[in-house]
């Protein structure tokens, strides 16, 4: 009859529990599946990371994990911060992660990036996501986006932009020679190349003509 060794006879596994949802540490506020949380980071230096919540589950001595997909800052990803990225950007990964319900923080909210540009004011729980990014090989989902301004940049929901009432374009008042606070004062804005066709049409019909009385400039921007 074969004899096993004392200590390496292997324990089966403590059954887990699936939890619908789990109640953050040291407040009243539950987080549940598909939620987005704030979690603490080993480096106290650093912002909290950012994440979705993928499943909630407990063990015998109520000791609480949280599945995670994780969401990259700029920063984090390969190439770094760009121009283009907002502060409160973040990419969607496809990095997973188990980690102690301990560690959330707090919650938040990652809006999707046209959400985002519609809200009045933008809270420090307010997050925005346009790209999913494949941490292993740097690559992003969709790898093309809009450009504006003769810059051909993203928009920047942080940067205030003006719209050319010749071309409907955006633009950056710094690409256009004008500070922000010109730009803030103006009442009717055309880009140069639209002022330019305007002045070949008033040369070759011999009138001049000028927008409606009405017409406002408009500033593309967000509150912070």
């Amino acid at each position: 009859m074969a004899k096993t060794r004392p200590g390496l006879v292997s324990k089966p596994k403590a059954p887990k529990r699936e939890l619908d949802s789990y109640t953050i540490r040291g407040t009243n506020k539950i987080v549940k599946v598909g939620d987005c949380v704030l979690m603490r980071p080993s480096d106290t230096g650093k912002p909290p990371y950012v994440a979705k919540i993928e499943g909630i589950e407990a063990d015998c001595r109520n000791n609480v994990k949280v599945r995670v997909r994780w969401y990259y800052r700029p920063e984090e990803a390969l190439g770094g911060r760009r121009q283009f990225h907002g502060a409160k950007e973040l990419f969607l990964s496809d990095h997973f992660d188990v980690q102690s319900g301990h560690t959330i923080e707090g919650k938040c909210i990652v809006h999707s990036f046209k959400n985002y540009t519609k809200l009045e004011d933008v809270g420090v729980e307010d997050y925005y996501c346009r790209f999913e990014y494949k941490a292993a090989t740097g690559g992003f989902t969709p790898d093309r986006v809009a450009v504006y301004c003769k810059c051909e940049m993203p928009y920047n929901p942080d940067d205030l932009m003006v719209q050319c009432e010749g071309c409907k374009d955006w633009y950056h008042p710094a690409c256009m020679g004008m500070t922000i606070e010109d730009a803030k004062k103006l009442d009717h804005f055309v880009c140069s190349e639209c002022a330019l066709d305007d002045d070949v049409k008033r040369s070759q019909n011999g009138f001049s003509s000028s927008p409606p009385a009405d017409s406002k400039v408009e500033a593309k921007r967000r509150k912070r």
